[in-house]
């Protein structure tokens, strides 16, 4: 048993999840990084990852001259990276990714000359690259995303790196532009370059024959407005094994050239909103059948939606919100059959929405908001078991009622259908959307009352009812809801008593002006005290009518009983002893 374990330790250690399968001590650690292993000097593998080690990487660690894998990712580790560990010039694999590490990379990181893959991502390093990592030919994979590393790359810095095939710079401070030298490196697999200050024109990348993602987007990209910016896609046609191209939300000036359609068929992301793309989105777009993602949102496209967009049989998520889309909805989105997010918003859409997005059954999120659309709501909306996450309509001219079929949105967070022109009752059976938590119906022309069945909600935490035509009292049950923090119901044609307790306690989140007849609630909510209830009792009582049969014994007394017939409250006195009189209480 003894031999075993130094055999192990001569060979690998792995504490943690990270050992993928390796020999030697597995677990779950806290604490500070374990020194006893720096004194295992023919050690060539230590993985520490997946743990909850904290404090410094020890200087120790240096020690290790024949180490070749050091994975430290997935830990709380923090300070400096210790020089001493620049030292390992062994190293192959080196990943401390997800850390707290910070500092800068020192240049001595090119004592590293066989390293092929370096990972330190999600970490708070920050300064320059040094010169000298872009020395080490051997580099395979560099990952340094989502740090606070700057400067502007060398144009010449792909030069000395012929085998690089994964290049991870996203989520950092980088600026100037993309280096030319990028067109070299044949093998180039994965470039993101995306969440940085990058500006400048993108570099002709048809070369990279190899590469299947490419991550421009959130950069300063672009902003020549006397050239057709989006030419450099062309290039990427060459790119046969391209999988996944995101440029949006840069400075991308022109039109949608038609080669689009011409990418790769493998493509399953393409993302290409916030930025200044103008014209007709080209028919063309819908050869790119395998696509899963498809963004455009945020630019000033026009015209229709192509119909070539029904070709999209696995598309699961379509952003084209924030342009001048018109037209009505094509019926053909009901042949997108996995659609998961859909966003049309903030366009010009008209017509009436397509009882055909009923066929969307994996649909979790639906935006038809602020456009022109009407006729009424079609039913088949509210049979898609799947949203859960948004339905929004309001802001347009729809009219009818709300079906009441919406109770069959059980897991619905956020129902937004205001500023219509919706009318009827508020159905009861929204009481039945058991996952809402926020509801705006206002802007609308609902009457009725305020269905009670909405206290059912208890995970309501915003409810808009304002600028309607709603009567009666405001349900005192909906006082129990105890996360409700925002409650209007301003301007509608309320009455009755304000509930005192719950959202209705917090006048800063609660409106109720333009409501005449409500009474009651909090001192400083200034409505009118609500009459007590003897009050009430003595107004009842002096609308009683006292009828009164009388028996007369003569004519004039007929005469003067029935003048007290008429009278409200009172009764008819006949002096004659020989009269009888009953009195009968209505």
């Amino acid at each position: 048993m003894e031999e075993k374990d130094e055999k192990k330790r001569g060979d690998e250690i792995s504490i943690g999840g990270g050992g993928g399968g390796g020999r030697g001590i597995v677990g779950d650690d806290v604490g500070e990084f374990p020194i006893g292993v720096t004194n295992c000097s023919k050690l060539q593998a230590l993985k520490l990852s997946y743990n909850h080690f904290s404090g410094q990487i020890p200087v120790e660690i240096g020690s290790l001259g024949n180490l070749k894998i050091l994975t430290l990712h997935y830990n709380k580790f923090s300070e400096p990276i210790p020089l001493s560990m620049w030292n390992l010039s062994s190293l192959v694999v080196l990943s401390a990714a997800y850390n707290n590490l910070e500092g800068n990379i020192p240049d001595e990181i090119g004592h590293l000359k066989d390293l092929v893959n370096i990972s330190l991502a999600v970490n708070k390093m920050s300064g320059k690259i040094p010169h000298s990592l872009y020395n080490l030919s051997s580099l395979s994979v560099l990952s340094l995303s989502i740090n606070q590393l700057e400067g502007s790359l060398p144009s010449n810095m792909f030069s000395n790196l012929p085998n690089l095939s994964i290049i991870e710079l996203d989520g950092n401070r980088f600026s100037g532009p993309i280096p030319t030298s990028i067109t070299t490196v044949f093998g180039l697999q994965k470039v993101d370059f995306s969440i940085n200050n990058f500006v400048g024109q993108v570099p002709n990348l048809g070369s990279l024959r190899n590469l299947s993602a490419l991550f421009l987007g959130r950069n300063d990209l672009g902003g020549n407005s006397f050239t057709n910016e989006c030419e450099f896609i062309k290039s990427l046609i060459n790119c046969s094994k391209l999988q996944e191209f995101s440029f949006e939300y840069n400075n991308f000036v022109g039109h949608l050239p038609n080669f689009i359609g011409n990418l790769s068929t493998q493509l399953t992301i393409l993302a290409f909103g916030g930025n200044q793309i103008s014209g007709k989105v080209p028919e063309e777009l819908g050869n790119l059948v395998n696509l899963i993602g498809l963004g455009m949102e945020n630019n000033h496209l026009i015209e229709f939606i192509p119909t070539s967009f029904g070709n999209f049989q696995k598309l699961q998520h379509l952003y084209m919100n924030n342009n001048k889309f018109s037209g009505e909805v094509p019926a053909i989105i009901g042949n997108l059959s996995q659609l998961s997010q859909l966003d049309l918003s903030h366009n010009m859409l008209n017509g009436s929405i397509p009882s055909a997005i009923g066929n969307c059954k994996r649909l979790e999120y639906l935006d038809f908001s602020y456009n022109n659309l009407s006729g009424i709501i079609p039913s088949q909306v509210f049979e898609i078991p799947s949203l859960s996450i948004l339905l929004n309509i309001s802001h347009n001219s729809l009219s009818g009622s709300l079906p009441s079929e919406i109770g069959l949105l059980k897991s619905i967070g956020t129902l937004d259908v205001s500023e219509n022109h919706l009318s009827n009752k508020i159905p009861e059976a929204i009481g039945e959307c058991e996952s809402l938590e926020y509801l705006y119906l206002q802007g609308n022309s609902f009457h009725g009352i305020i269905p009670p069945s909405l206290a059912s909600l208890k995970g309501l935490q915003h409810l808009d009812l304002s600028r309607n035509q709603l009567s009666g009292t405001i349900p005192q049950e909906l006082q129990n809801i105890t996360v409700l923090v925002y409650f209007n119901a301003s301007f509608n044609m309320l009455e009755g008593e304000v509930p005192m307790n719950g959202v209705f306690r917090n006048t800063t989140e609660v409106s109720l002006s333009g409501n005449r007849k409500l009474c009651g609630g909090i001192a400083s909510l200034r409505l009118p005290p609500c009459p007590s209830k003897a009050t009430k009792k003595r107004k009842h009582h002096g609308f009683k009518i006292w009828m009164i049969v009388i028996i007369p014994s003569s004519v004039s007394n007929v005469e003067n009983c029935l003048f007290s017939l008429f009278k409200i409250g009172l009764a008819c006195s006949v002096d004659s002893p020989r009269e009888r009189m009953t009195v009968m209480e209505i």
